[in-house]
């Protein structure tokens, strides 16, 4: 049934730019026969915006991916220095957040680690809707900020990192098998604004795998047991993503690799001071509007990157301007 409606849903966007091209271009004839410019002009800035939403659809329906369907899981982690990399990767989170809500997509927050001082150390979100992981596969990998720090009393310009990682959320049909004796389960207890119920009980739980190292955490349920669920399922989706990286890998597709969280290994430069630029550097597209970006303007990186992807090709490093 979520086949088919996904499919019913797809073919329902098609039909109805059909449906508008046709409208947009009798209007743009009817204007002609007038000698109507301001119509004629009305309908051609339809049918540009009709193109754009076609490329859109265009890119989703080649978003064939085993998992591309899957609501998704995106994790932020803050990376060194300190102060500086935990609110750029509370930036991030909010980034994100926006980005799904213009999409329509629901965000369920699972952990988040506040830092000291300001911004988050880590933060988990599941992102469920229609294509999540497709859209937000890209998204993985180090991201860099250049500013004037606010936190600096003499002003100076900072750079700080943090990286961005993304899995699927696998369905019951895919059977992940993990021995216990390759786990280790920690609970300790959750970090909050306090209340009846948090911080007075061990409801948060770890799941570590030992021979991968993968950490998993959660801690926004009310209940232990049900926090030891969710971490369960994230371990799931965590070795699944190990495995579709190796089928990607083997064919040569693009991923975003997971990497030292610093210099050198970014896969997209936020700069707001000297000049305000943000720049994918592996597929070259750049945005002189850094704020709209942080807004949750990403689609066209997000498409530059699927299509890179669906081409084939593995993106090649673009010489970063800062």
């Amino acid at each position: 049934m979520r086949e088919r409606q996904r499919l019913d849903a797809a073919l329902g966007k098609v039909r109805a730019l059909e449906n508008e091209f046709a409208d947009a271009t009798g209007l743009i004839e009817m204007a002609e026969a007038d000698n109507d410019a301001s119509m004629v002009a009305e309908g051609e800035r339809a049918i540009a915006a009709l193109a754009e939403r076609a490329e859109t659809l265009r890119l989703e329906s080649m978003l064939s991916g085993e998992a591309d369907a899957n609501d998704a899981y995106l994790e932020i982690h803050a990376g060194a220095g300190g102060t500086e990399s935990q609110d750029w990767a509370e930036m991030l989170f909010r980034m994100y957040t926006r980005w799904a809500e213009r999409h329509g997509y629901k965000l369920q927050l699972i952990e988040e680690s506040e830092g000291e001082g300001a911004g988050i150390k880590s933060a988990t979100l599941l992102v469920k809707g229609d294509n999540a992981y497709g859209w937000l596969k890209s998204e993985a990998g180090v991201h860099r900020l250049v500013r004037i720090s606010p936190f600096d009393a003499n002003a100076r310009r900072h750079t700080s990192f943090s990286s961005v990682t993304v899995y699927p959320v696998i369905d019951q049909s895919i059977e992940i098998d993990i021995p216990e004796k390759e786990v280790r389960i920690d609970v300790y207890r959750a970090s909050g604004a306090g209340g009846q119920h948090v911080n007075k009980t061990e409801s948060a739980v770890r799941i570590t795998h030992i021979p991968t190292g993968i950490a998993v955490s959660c801690q926004t349920e009310r209940s232990q047991h049900q926090n030891r669920a969710m971490c369960w399922d994230m371990l799931r989706s965590r070795l699944y993503e190990i495995e579709l990286e190796k089928k990607r890998a083997e064919t040569g597709a693009f991923i975003g690799e997971k990497t030292d969280i610093g210099w050198g290994h970014q896969i997209r430069s936020y700069v707001l001071q000297p000049y305000q630029l943000v720049k994918d550097l592996r597929t070259g597209v750049e945005s002189r509007t850094p704020q709209d970006v942080l807004d949750g303007d990403l689609d066209p990186f997000m498409a530059a990157a699927l299509a890179q992807a669906i081409g084939g090709k593995k993106g090649e490093a673009v010489e970063d301007l800062e």
